[in-house]
């Protein structure tokens, strides 16, 4: 059938005029309507410019949703008004969900609050390093605490380290550095519950302690090579002989532990700078420093190597299922001159990074243990065992300060303010910077 379109054509062209005014009539009653409406509600330029606001807004960012004539106007696609990860907008804890932040970067900042634990209300505190008690006049050095750049750092919760080592045993393995360190660790944990020394050996310098409500042991394992080794020194460091090393042979002391042990903390190094004969198989294989005898001068980074080698074989190989850390050489500070050469450590304030240089005999401890430590780790990684580093070199050579310099003496200038006394610029102050150590201890331990 054959449409007829004349009558629609017809209508339309009649009527033509009228439909036309009846258009522009609609279109000036929209345009009043909305001139009326954005005078009622006090629209504004900087209201319909919404990036501008809220740039300058602290508000959290959120997604700006154009209104329809913003649409019209501007038909790009819409926008998320957000910033970029770095922006102090973003709260830090956010920071450290999104990625692991580098803990060992960073600044030592002023602490009001100071010292958890005092000297007084901690009795564990060895002489050597109890500065307060022995006269240090100023107090300055408690008064900072390590800030890292990118996130926060935890102070140390004893209470929560107490209950989450329920039923542990921990052992901190090495030299008179980790003694320090695990006095440190024990007078924090004793503003909870005190500890009671359950062991020693005859030389006081392995010891172990107990917390009866926690059945927790902590206990501090005297071996500075890590390897067995036979000592003629006497508490000051006065050899009457040269240290005999046996490379291939580490120290019985801890190894016969190490299976009851859930944590540990190996340490060494400065012992290796000492002059030492080596031994492997029992045989003679040359010494580091020796003129007087006629052996091959293999160096300190030798020996050093190869007992690392040898101890991170053992830990890879172990099997074991806790947590073991390695923690790196510590710096010390000596000024003008070495312990018995008239060193000293006067300076009050922590420094900035750059202002104070590694010893460069240490630098090559560093390196040896960095280096080697890498190796093990990726091996670790693919059979399952929990091994880290404990890397406080860079943020503990910030703070010269810490140390006990003639302070390692009760009162030395009572008598006689000119006297001439050892400096200790190698351990640290109790209380002092070492205490920070672990809050990095237990940050690891609880994200990993």
């Amino acid at each position: 059938m054959k449409l007829n379109w004349k009558p629609w054509w017809w209508f339309f062209h009649k009527h033509h005029q009228l439909l036309v005014k009846l258009s522009v009539s609609i279109l000036l009653l929209g345009l009043t309507l909305r001139l009326l409406f954005s005078k009622s509600t006090g629209f504004s330029n900087v209201a319909e410019t919404p990036f501008i606001e809220k740039t300058m807004s602290s508000e959290p960012p959120v997604l700006i949703d154009s209104s329809p004539i913003e649409k019209t106007m501007n038909p790009e696609p819409q926008v998320s008004v957000d910033f970029m990860e770095d922006s102090d907008q973003i709260p830090r804890s956010e920071k450290l969900k999104a990625e692991k932040c580098d803990l060992f970067t960073g600044d030592w900042i002023p602490n009001p609050s100071g010292a958890v634990y005092s000297n007084e209300s901690c009795h564990l505190i060895e002489s050597h390093q109890n500065c307060l008690k022995n006269g240090r006049p100023d107090t300055g050095y408690l008064y900072w605490r390590w800030n890292p750049r990118d996130c926060e750092l935890p102070q140390f919760d004893s209470e929560k380290f107490l209950e989450l080592m329920r039923d542990k045993t921990w052992a901190l393995i090495g030299d008179s550095i980790s003694r320090n360190h695990v006095q440190s660790l024990l007078c924090l944990l004793s503003e909870v519950e005190p500890a009671i020394e359950v062991y020693h050996d005859a030389e006081y310098r392995s010891k172990r302690w107990h917390f009866p409500y926690y059945n927790f042991t902590i206990s501090v394992i005297w071996s500075p090579f890590l390897t067995k080794a036979a000592i003629f020194e006497n508490y000051d460091g006065v050899s009457t002989s040269e240290i005999e090393l046996h490379l291939d042979k580490l120290d019985t002391t801890w190894t016969d532990l190490y299976g009851g042990l859930d944590y540990m903390i190996f340490a060494s190094g400065k012992w290796f700078i000492k002059t030492a004969i080596y031994y492997e198989n029992d045989i003679i294989l040359g010494c580091h420093y020796c003129p007087k005898r006629k052996l091959p001068e293999l160096g300190f980074n030798f020996a050093y190597r190869k007992v690392l080698k040898n101890l991170f074989n053992f830990i890879i190989t172990s099997n074991h299922k806790g947590m073991i850390f390695y923690r790196t050489t510590s710096p010390d500070h000596f000024e003008n001159g070495e312990w018995f050469s008239g060193g000293t450590c006067r300076r009050t304030t922590p420094v900035k990074e750059g202002e104070s240089q590694l010893n460069s005999l240490i630098k090559i401890l560093r390196d040896v243990e960095l280096e080697e430590f890498d190796k093990a780790a990726a091996i670790a990684s693919e059979k399952g065992v929990n091994l880290k580093l404990l890397d406080l070199m860079e943020l503990s050579l910030l703070r010269p300060d810490g140390h006990p310099g003639p302070y390692r003496h009760d009162h030395p200038f009572s008598k006689n303010k000119n006297a001439k006394v050892i400096n200790d610029c190698l351990h640290w102050c109790l209380p002092g910077p070492i205490d920070t150590w672990n809050d990095f201890l237990m940050e690891m331990i609880v994200n990993g």
